[in-house]
């Protein structure tokens, strides 16, 4: 193997170690959601106010960036 190929291979490990760090979090931060999700957003129906609203539809806006953005939807279509 040339120093070359070492180097790659050894650049491939660890981008392969990088991207699965990543995507731990990214599985920590989705399993974070569905909690959040669970609780109601820790909104008490006997309280709820439309700041609550606008705070989870932010959060929408937010998310919906991410699948756009994967999926190739709305201003991320090719």
């Amino acid at each position: 193997m040339t120093d070359r190929e070492a180097r790659a291979a050894r650049n491939q490990l660890e981008s392969l170690a990088a991207f699965i760090d990543r995507k731990t979090e990214f599985d920590e931060l989705v399993a974070d959601l569905q909690q959040m999700s669970a609780d109601h957003f820790g909104a008490d129906p006997h309280e709820m106010l439309w700041g609550k609203a606008a705070e989870v539809g932010h959060w929408n806006r937010l998310l919906r960036q991410v699948t756009d953005a994967y999926f190739r939807r709305g201003e991320y279509a090719a």
